[in-house]
């Protein structure tokens, strides 16, 4: 049998989120990281979008532990349902598994209140899975204790760098670790994964050292209270921001139930320190002169339920904005979020505020590597094989052909797309199959996947609306007891369509009348109500509202 490594992203190709990836050898099977994509506008309802994980499943006897980088929400955020189904190990850098913890609370009914899945690890020390050895080694991102990932496997070295930037001014002090890199990588490399959220930036990313000037300036120079609005997991502008609160004799308050746990965890652990003893309630701060106060919330992505957009909307129950209130969006909007960001934004300056985000003031630094940063691993590691990760598809292609150009033979670098089958081995590398890797979609406490219609008639709902038509008949007759009742949301307006809506009705009568003889006589009624009302309005007005017939017995 020829020996072979299997490559199989499960998500985080062709999309910004949702990463997750399965390196299979023989009887083994390690995953790389477990998270959510955040809906899009389209996705009406969902909460979040989830990898599709039922190859995984049908393997689950093979499968060692899920390894993860870092503890952002699209590297973390599917693991509680993730490990309802496939309660396997998780090992993480120990701030990844502070929050990895804290997530895990919440769901603690679902996964069993006494499983402990999660392993603190340590950069530089390697630990076996069958017959694959991980080592992890420290990255500078947008979080601290960002980790990349040597994995050695019987066919070759397999590097992963997780999210990274090369930043040697960090706020964690943990740049880049290009010198491990370097020796991890002197007898060769068999394949590179390598992050591509920004490889069509030209350049260098900006230090993160950037972003705490600016808001030091920002902070010191408000007249009023400052708000600043960030992930709940970037835990280095949390410590940038108590910083400059501690410089300009400010209190900060934490917003969202989890930032305030993360802050929380990360000030237990020793990742967040405030010897000045800044940081404060919402309540307390409400007693405190405006000069002195900093908010610090979630809500930077425009989501609906999030600390800031409630706010902006003047639905918090403890914050509202106040005259002389500046505003900082210290984040870039995901794509397909730029929509809720900029209502939100708007709303804000509605109320009076004044607003920073990233377009008019540098508030923010993407935590991602630029083409110069791209090309210094690519020449570090000199990969056989090259596949890049993380990012849309332009995103790939645009990694690929940095590759391409430092001299990795096309034919060995392979653009994939989630649930495509990589093989790798001594005779060379292909795609060689596919895998299920659909989303999940997360709606409340529901999980529902492609096959599921409910996104589809949530779509159809928003765009043409709905048409219930109550029919009243004598039980085991053939009496129609009423005239057809029409009732419409999000379609028309009855009242103004009255000729429309009669020759409905007309219609409504024909179908019962006609159907008076058959077998199965209501069923049957509904179904051509369905068909005959709704090819109708259709013709009539252009639209396609869903028809729903309702048949009463008395």
């Amino acid at each position: 049998m020829i020996e072979s490594l299997k490559v199989i992203p499960l998500g985080g190709l062709g999309e910004i989120g949702k990463n997750m990836l399965a390196l299979e050898y023989h009887d083994d099977i390690i995953v790389i990281d477990a998270g959510v994509l955040f809906p899009e506008e389209g996705m009406l309802g969902v909460d979040f979008v989830i990898p599709d994980i039922s190859y995984l499943l049908e393997r689950a006897h093979m499968v060692r532990g899920i390894v993860i980088t870092h503890g952002h929400e699209d590297h973390i955020g599917a693991l509680p349902y993730v490990l309802r189904d496939l309660p396997v190990p998780v090992y993480a850098p120990r701030l990844a598994a502070g929050l990895i913890e804290v997530k895990l609370k919440e769901h603690r009914r679902s996964l069993g209140v006494d499983r402990d899945f999660v392993k603190p690890v340590d950069p530089g020390i390697p630990l076996n899975f069958g017959q694959f050895s991980v080592e992890w080694f420290r990255v500078c991102h947008s979080i601290p204790d960002a980790m990349g990932l040597a994995i050695n496997t019987p066919l070759g070295l397999v590097i992963h760098t997780g999210d990274f930037k090369i930043d040697y001014t960090p706020v964690d002090g943990n740049p880049t670790d290009l010198n491990k890199l370097a020796d991890l990588s002197k007898d060769g490399v068999l394949l590179l994964l390598s992050d591509s959220t920004y490889a069509e930036v030209p350049g260098y990313t900006k230090s993160e050292k950037v972003v705490g000037d600016a808001l030091e300036r920002v902070i010191a120079t408000a007249e009023g209270r400052v708000m600043i609005a960030s992930f709940a997991s970037l835990i280095s502008r949390m410590q940038v921001v108590i910083d400059a609160a501690q410089a300009n004799g400010r209190r900060v308050a934490f917003v969202g139930r989890s930032m305030v746990d993360n802050v929380n965890m990360a000030l237990k652990m020793g990742y967040i320190s405030d010897p000045a003893r800044v940081i404060t309630t919402i309540k307390e701060v409400g007693n405190l002169p405006a000069n002195e106060v900093i908010i610090m919330t979630t809500g930077s992505q425009g989501e609906p339920t999030s600390a800031l957009v409630r706010i902006a909307n003047d639905e918090h129950r403890e914050v509202s904005i106040m005259s002389g209130d500046t505003v900082v969006i210290s984040a870039t909007p995901i794509p397909g979020n730029e929509t809720l960001v900029s209502k939100t934004i708007d709303n804000l300056f509605r109320k009076g505020a004044q607003v920073l985000y990233d377009k008019i003031a540098t508030v923010h630094v993407h935590g991602h590597a630029s083409q110069e940063e791209l090309k210094l691993i690519l020449n570090l590691t000199s990969p056989r094989y090259f596949v890049p990760v993380h990012g849309q598809h332009r995103h790939l292609k645009s990694h690929a052909h940095l590759a391409n150009d430092l001299g990795t033979p096309h034919q060995n670098i392979f653009v994939l797309e989630d649930g495509d089958v990589l093989e790798i081995s001594h005779n060379g590398a292909s795609v060689v199959g596919h895998v299920p890797s659909g989303p999940i979609y997360l709606d409340g406490r529901r999980i529902w996947g492609l096959e599921n219609t409910v996104l589809d008639e949530r779509r159809a709902l928003s765009r043409d609306g709905f048409v219930v038509v109550n029919i009243t008949i004598e039980k085991g007759g053939a009496t129609v007891l009423s005239t057809p009742e029409i009732v419409s949301m999000g379609f028309i307006d009855i009242d103004e369509n009255d000729e429309l809506m009669n020759e409905a009705r007309i219609l409504i009568l024909d179908i019962f009348n006609e159907s008076q003889n058959e077998t199965d006589f209501v069923d049957n009624i509904v179904t051509k109500i369905k068909e005959v009302v709704g090819g109708f309005l259709r013709k009539e007005t252009g639209r396609r509202p869903v028809i729903i017939p309702m048949v009463v017995e008395v």
